[in-house]
């Protein structure tokens, strides 16, 4: 079924009501108000599916909602319109946090431009119940633009979940509105394809002990296996072993999950998807009609757009209460511990083409790189992850530092069986505290390994102040471009001045001599075959620094290159 709408808050107001009739919203509180005006006129809309009961003060709304809840045991919508409409719900929200009782309250407001300027029935309403909401967020202003209506849709699948899980309580979404609000054609015509668009969406228990996935044999799937931080990373491995062998479905293994570290456990590994999906012809071929996502999204941008592009239903795995879905697709959450994966009633399918045609291109990529690295001297970045993915003693603890080592690392890290523990700081991406961290997870530990590049080792060297109460041992695999080789990647590269002084910064710093004001040991890399033998049995105490030298403009060249030359079967 296809709708045509001719005006964009209704647009975006039936979205957002369309998708929570479809979680199973029955009951939504309406306080008159004139920003809020989309809203109401969406819920009215929704009749009789989902109730809509207006009460004019906002206190007594909010206890009222709270009741229903109480009640019912599901979330109830508040809604109310900008200024001080929505402060009048606070003790309602205190209540809900306390007792556990769900509520999702949509607050109307007035978009950014019309903020901080006298502008009438206006005050900061962000976070405007403090701590107290499960979760809170400002919606981004009606956008006319399907990307932005996925972001919509997931957004409060998202704040529906929230408001249950782990515990019940309030979930706050701020709403700005331009003009008009009333339902009056503005220029829009936009037709959406209704079934389409909100396909995938399912009302799911979120205590889940069993939970069946609605998957045939015919249906081709894929596993992607995302970054993860485990105390228990076999059992995790022998898991999703377990699902892709059931399954009969190939699994994309982030170089940050220490599935690529346990290959003897799961045959249908693919470590190359990276230079895989460069490929257009091979993109198209292994288009997949379900993803099921263990963890957080892979750093992989050619993986992330090729979900976009092919917007195939995904399940995402992970037990917390954090929306995993930066890419705002048809996505639905289960909310399970990533070993519990066996709980999952699934069949068991036989080995399909699907597979067959992903394990057979995995070899022939993966044997491309494997030639290339054994023939090549030259000290060029990308090796050293490929080297030390099958040099390190086994179950060593490895720190993997942000920009371009992470993503050296997914290009290139070599499955294998040496069992080691990938760690890393991606909640937020930076490069602050890198060495500080790798200390702290060395301290105690047995003899552990940093791969970082210059900047961000730079950004943290007073981290060589914890020597003197470090026990145990650490060396780091320093790769010395001489600034920040990430940003050769993006578009900015081309534009000098202001590149490589504000964009690169390279800080032409001799390490020896930093590493000597610390009383830190430091190597110069002359050869991969140095490497190799600093690797192969680490010492026991202190600190060291393995220093490679590499050209930053020549490695940005070869990855251009190379990683889509790799690709070519």
């Amino acid at each position: 079924m296809q709708v045509t709408f001719n005006n964009l808050n209704q647009l975006w107001s039936y979205v957002l009501t369309e998708t929570l009739k479809r979680l199973g919203l029955k009951c939504a509180v309406i306080c008159p108000g004139s920003r809020s005006t989309p809203l109401t006129v969406a819920f009215v809309q929704q009749i009789p599916h989902i109730e809509a009961i207006p009460i004019l003060d906002e206190r007594s709304a909010a206890f009222f909602a709270l009741g229903r809840a109480k009640a019912t045991g599901k979330p109830v919508v508040l809604v109310c319109t900008s200024g001080t409409a929505g402060a009048n719900f606070y003790p309602a929200v205190i209540e809900a946090r306390e007792s556990r009782v769900p509520l999702l309250i949509l607050t109307a407001d007035r978009p950014a431009e019309l903020r901080d300027c006298h502008s009438g029935q206006t005050i900061d309403q962000v976070k405007l119940y403090g701590n107290y909401p499960n979760w809170q967020t400002e919606l981004a202003t009606p956008s006319l633009d399907m990307g932005m209506l996925g972001y919509l849709r997931q957004t409060i699948i998202h704040a529906w979940e929230r408001c249950q899980f782990p515990n019940s309580g309030a979930v706050h979404l701020n709403i700005p509105f331009r003009d008009p609000l009333a339902p009056i054609p503005d220029g829009t015509n936009f037709t959406l394809d209704v079934e389409d668009f909100f396909s995938g969406i399912v009302s799911t228990s979120l205590s889940i002990t069993n939970y069946e996935l609605p998957i045939t044999d015919d249906q081709k799937g894929i596993i992607v296996a995302g970054v993860a931080q485990l105390q228990d990373p076999e059992k995790y491995c022998r898991a999703i072993a377990h699902l892709s062998q059931s399954l009969q479905w190939p699994v994309l293994a982030e170089g940050l999950s220490p599935v690529r570290n346990y290959a003897d456990l799961n045959p249908y590994i693919i470590s190359t998807y990276d230079i895989i999906l460069r490929n257009q012809q091979l993109a198209q071929e292994l288009t997949p009609e379900i993803v099921i996502q263990i963890g957080e999204m892979p750093t992989s941008k050619e993986l992330r757009n090729w979900l976009i592009t092919n917007n195939s239903q995904r399940f995402v795995i992970d037990n917390c209460d954090q929306n995993l879905d930066p890419l705002h697709g048809k996505t639905t959450h289960l909310r399970m511990s990533l070993t519990g994966i066996s709980n999952l009633e699934i069949g068991n399918f036989g080995e399909s083409e699907y597979l067959q045609k992903w394990c057979a291109v995995e070899k022939q990529i993966r044997k491309n790189i494997d030639n290339y690295f054994h023939q090549i001297d030259e000290l060029i970045e990308s090796k050293a992850a490929w080297l030390i993915s099958q040099t390190l003693p086994p179950a060593t603890p490895l720190f993997i530092a942000n920009s371009m080592p992470v993503r050296d690392v997914e290009f290139f890290w070599k499955p294998n069986n040496l069992r080691i523990n990938p760690y890393f700081n991606r909640g937020a991406n930076g490069i602050d505290g890198t060495l500080s961290t790798a200390l702290g997870i060395a301290h105690h530990q047995q003899s552990s390994v940093m791969l970082t590049g210059d900047l961000a080792l730079l950004h943290d060297t007073n981290g060589f102040l914890i020597r003197n109460k470090f026990i145990g041992h650490l060396t780091i695999i320093l790769i010395n471009n001489n600034g920040g080789g990430i940003f050769e990647m993006l578009p900015i590269a081309k534009f000098n001045p202001p590149f490589e002084e504000f964009f690169a910064t390279p800080q032409d710093i001799d390490f020896s001599q930093l590493c000597a004001t610390y009383n830190v040991e430091h190597e110069l890399i002359n050869s991969w075959e140095e490497l190799q033998d600093n690797l192969k049995q680490l010492p026991k105490t202190g600190i060291r620094v393995l220093e490679i030298r590499t050209n930053r403009k020549r490695d940005v060249i070869w990855r251009k290159e190379n990683l889509v030359k790799f690709g070519n079967l």
